[in-house]
């Protein structure tokens, strides 16, 4: 086991503004970093949140070995190993966020590249990948001695750089992949079903470069599927393999998906009488056009600095451009529990794919959705360990984001160029962690809340705040566990729960606010979810529910 040593590395002071209201919070609140391990042995290219708090990492297999042994002498054999048929070391493991330590896992076939999504139950069900593992499919259920299940023949069609999603049901779309205009279900209804053909990825593709793999795919709360490739969005029936609307071209006519490599967010929903009124998608950065090609012949252009943000919801669609403090490729976007988003990791030219990537990006970015245009980008304190192509980042319980990753290389290499193979495990904690709003944050009473709900069931919640509580100040909302690689989060949304909304005080620093579970599984669907409660824009420490 690996064990933790931490060092913070720097502050940025700025005014923490509230979610949906203007005063600061805490004006001399400060975003800090942490170094959580030295090493974890490999490369995080995917990583994904379980309901144990525990997140399991897993980079490619046919590179060679890893820096981490496989435990008790076991090995790994493939004999479709392009390069290590016999194989001693991990190419995934298991963190544990709590105790800050480390488990090795064996998994069998090659998962570069690959999706996944959790299924009702919370275990990972993950899809395809490269070489003998592209038609897998792979279950990991966490538990002490749990390690990956592998099915090398479930998928219909081989997925490389797809996109998976869950649906209300509990199914998971996979949509596209390289060369796989298509997309298919798992797990199948019948053993006969085939793939569906999707031409909207066929229109989208670049010749030679494709720039719409790893599409950016959002449930909308009509149940259909919003998907954008490239430039270009359409939403779609996947009942019935049919486009119900196509959306206006993002303004400017550059590429936003691999390799050019931005990325994409399903802003935060409100609940109001178990209705959603308003679904926003914001799209931010991706790499000009031309790029790509630029890029491998050396010349790196530099990154898009534009975000367009559209309401998906909308009878009459329009995209909203938007400029952020920087440009930026290969970042990743993430919901944070008080519904601020997060733009982290990459570079600011080049693009993704082997040594194409130029001048990382150090800083993030939180974007707050409901200030004003032109007051919405903050420059959060920088990082020093630069996350280029392969970087990873997720939200966990307490509110950091764990980030990892970076290998712009063939193999594990750490001299003599510019951005070595990353196995460093850091960790983002943002200025609502600062010691200085401690004060104001709500703290949940576990003890007395249930965590299985049903559809439109109340939820009445208990919880303490040290500090005088505005009422009118307290939100509560459910975020769900994403699957991360190549600057997407699969399966990412954040709901804020309505039902009343109703905050009282039932003690001395003891307070209880009453709410109702989501009304249907096309505004959230099955599954496990992380619950906060928000007071003046500072979250509790998440809850684990499972709505059913």
């Amino acid at each position: 086991m690996i064990i933790s040593t931490s060092h913070v590395y720097y502050h940025l002071l700025f005014g923490l503004l509230l979610l949906h209201y203007a005063p600061p919070a805490c004006p001399a609140a400060a975003s800090y970093w942490t170094l959580l391990l030295p090493t974890i042995g490999i490369s995080a290219m995917h990583m994904q949140l379980l309901p144990n708090d525990r997140i399991v990492i897993f980079d490619r297999t046919d590179f060679g070995s890893s820096n981490i042994s496989l435990p008790a002498g076991k090995c790994r054999f493939d004999q479709n190993d392009m390069v290590l048929k016999l194989d001693c070391t991990a190419h995934s493991v298991e963190y544990d966020v709590s105790s800050n330590t480390l488990r090795p896992l064996m998994v069998l076939t090659d998962v570069w590249c690959s999706s996944g999504a959790l299924d009702s139950n919370g275990s990972l069900v993950q899809i395809g990948g490269y070489n003998d593992g592209d038609h897998a499919v792979r279950v990991y259920r966490s538990c002490d001695k749990c390690d990956w299940e592998e099915m090398p023949s479930g998928l219909i069609q081989r997925r490389w750089y797809a996109t998976s999603h869950i649906l209300p049901d509990g199914r998971q779309i996979v949509i596209g992949g390289r060369r796989q205009f298509n997309y298919e279900f798992f797990p199948k209804t019948s053993p006969s079903e085939k793939a569906q053909s999707l031409p909207f990825l066929v229109q989208t593709y670049d010749r030679w470069i494709e720039n719409n793999l790893y599409p950016f795919v959002f449930l909308h709360t009509d149940g259909n599927l919003f998907i954008f490739a490239n430039t270009h969005a359409i939403l779609f029936n996947y009942t019935d393999n049919k486009v119900v609307k196509t959306y206006p071209e993002i303004p400017g006519g550059d590429p936003r998906n691999y390799p050019s490599s931005g990325s994409a967010v399903l802003l935060p929903m409100r609940i109001v009488q178990d209705i959603v009124a308003v679904v926003e998608v914001l799209v931010c950065g991706g790499a000009p056009k031309g790029a790509y090609t630029n890029a491998k012949h050396g010349k790196f252009d530099g990154a898009l600095d534009t975000c367009g943000r559209i309401m998906i919801s909308d009878p009459n669609p329009q995209w909203v451009m938007e400029t952020m403090p920087m440009g930026r490729v290969m970042g990743d976007m993430l919901l944070l529990p008080n519904g601020d988003v997060l733009v982290i990791n990459g570079g600011s030219s080049g693009t993704a794919g082997w040594e194409h990537g130029r001048n990382p990006v150090l800083e993030p970015v939180i974007y707050k959705p409901d200030n004003s245009i032109g007051y919405r980008f903050e420059v959060q304190n920088p990082s020093i360990i630069p996350r280029m192509y392969h970087s990873t980042a997720v939200l966990v319980r307490d509110g950091r984001v764990i980030v990892g990753g970076s290998n712009p290389h063939e193999k594990y290499t750490f001299t003599n160029v510019l951005y070595p193979t990353e196995l460093r495990l850091e960790a983002f904690s943002p200025s609502y962690l600062d010691p200085s709003s401690s004060g104001l944050r709500p703290e949940i009473l576990a003890s007395v809340f249930r965590t299985q709900f049903e559809y439109g069931e109340q939820m009445v919640i208990q919880f303490t705040v040290h500090d005088q509580v505005d009422m009118n100040l307290v939100l509560v909302t459910m975020v769900a566990p994403s699957f991360n690689t190549h600057s997407f989060s699969m399966n990412q949304r954040l709901l804020v729960l309505g039902g009343g909304n109703t905050t009282k005080i039932i003690g001395t620093s003891y307070y209880e606010v009453v709410v109702t579970a989501p009304p249907t599984g096309n505004v959230s669907p099955v599954g496990y979810y992380l619950l906060f409660v928000v007071h003046q824009g500072i979250p509790s420490e998440g809850i684990w529910v499972h709505l059913e």
